[in-house]
C-alpha cells in the first residue's frame, strides 16, 4: 500500500452525515438442508458485529487518522448476515427497523460554508443508503452550501446532486441512468466503480489488483472513505482514486465489513 501515514490525515475534519446501522454476521456450519424446505440448517458458531452504512465510513476515516463528525439516525438499524464459514457464502441477511426518521431541518441549516457548529469542514460525505434520513431536498442544500461535498447514494440521482464535488457510483446504478446522468452535465463529477474491474473517471479506467476475494461488504464505503481522505490531502482526484482502490482491496480480502 502506499506508505502514508496516519499523522498526514490527522490535520483534517470530514463530516459524515447519513444513514448508521449495526453490522452483524452470524457464522457457522451449513451441512444439509432443511427436511421440510431446501433451505440449508445453519449451526452458528460465532458472531461478529461492527457499525455499518455511514458508520462503515466514520470507522474507515478514523481507521486512516482523521477527525470525523457525524450526523445520522437515532434508530437502531441491523443488518444481519448468516454466513457459511467454510465457503463464506451469505445464506440470508435479516434487516431491522429499516425506516428511519429524517434529518432535523434546525440540524440541517448549520452545515454551511464548509462550517459546522463552529468546526471548518475540508469534506463532507453524504453516504445515503435511502433509508429516510436524508431527502433529495436535503443533499441538494448540502451540495448548494459547502465545497468538498462527496455523494454515494441509493437514491436514482438527479439535478439535486448536480453541485457535488464527486459522486461515486457503481457501474450497476450507473448503466440503469446513464441517459439521465449525461443530460445533468455531470459526468466529470462521476467516480464508476467496475467492481474486480477497477473504477472509471472522466472516461478513463483505472484498473485494480486481482486478489482472492472474501467478502465484498463494506468495500465501497471504504472506497469512498480512502478518496476522500487522499483527496483532501492533495487535491489530485487520480491519486486518490488509486488510494482510494489499495484501500478498497485490502478488505475485501478480509471475511465481514473491515476497516483499512
Amino acid at each position: 500500500m502506499s506508505k502514508v501515514k496516519k499523522e498526514e490525515f490527522k490535520a483534517f475534519n470530514v463530516l459524515v452525515i447519513g444513514d448508521y446501522c449495526t453490522d452483524k454476521f452470524v457464522y457457522g456450519g451449513a451441512f444439509r438442508l432443511a427436511p421440510e424446505a431446501p433451505v440449508p440448517i445453519l449451526n452458528p458458531t460465532y458472531s461478529t458485529t461492527n457499525p455499518g452504512m455511514a458508520g462503515n465510513v466514520i470507522a474507515n476515516l478514523q481507521a486512516l487518522g482523521i477527525s470525523t463528525i457525524t450526523l445520522h439516525n437515532s434508530e437502531n438499524v441491523i443488518k444481519t448476515r448468516y454466513v457459511d464459514d467454510r465457503s463464506g457464502q451469505i445464506l440470508l441477511r435479516v434487516d431491522e427497523n429499516d425506516k428511519i426518521k429524517r434529518i432535523e431541518s434546525k440540524v440541517l441549516q448549520q452545515i454551511s460554508n464548509n462550517n459546522l457548529y463552529g468546526i471548518k469542514l475540508d469534506a463532507i460525505i453524504i453516504s445515503d443508503y435511502d433509508k429516510g434520513f436524508l431527502e433529495e431536498d436535503d443533499i441538494d442544500f448540502i451540495c448548494k452550501n459547502n465545497s468538498n461535498v462527496f455523494i454515494d447514494t441509493k437514491k436514482i440521482i438527479d439535478k439535486w446532486a448536480k453541485y457535488a464535488s464527486y459522486i461515486k457510483i457503481n457501474h450497476i446504478e450507473y448503466d440503469r441512468t446513464e441517459y439521465t446522468l449525461k443530460h445533468l452535465n455531470i459526468q466529470d463529477k462521476l467516480v464508476i466503480t467496475l467492481s474486480s474491474d477497477g473504477c472509471k473517471h472522466k472516461n478513463k479506467t483505472y484498473p485494480v489488483q486481482k486478489v482472492q476475494i472474501k467478502d465484498v461488504s463494506g468495500a465501497g464505503d471504504t472506497f469512498l472513505s480512502g478518496l476522500v481522505a487522499e483527496y483532501i490531502r492533495t487535491k489530485d482526484i487520480e491519486q486518490a482514486i488509486l488510494f482510494a482502490q489499495e484501500c478498497a482491496t485490502i478488505v475485501v480480502q478480509k471475511s465481514g465489513v473491515s476497516t483499512i
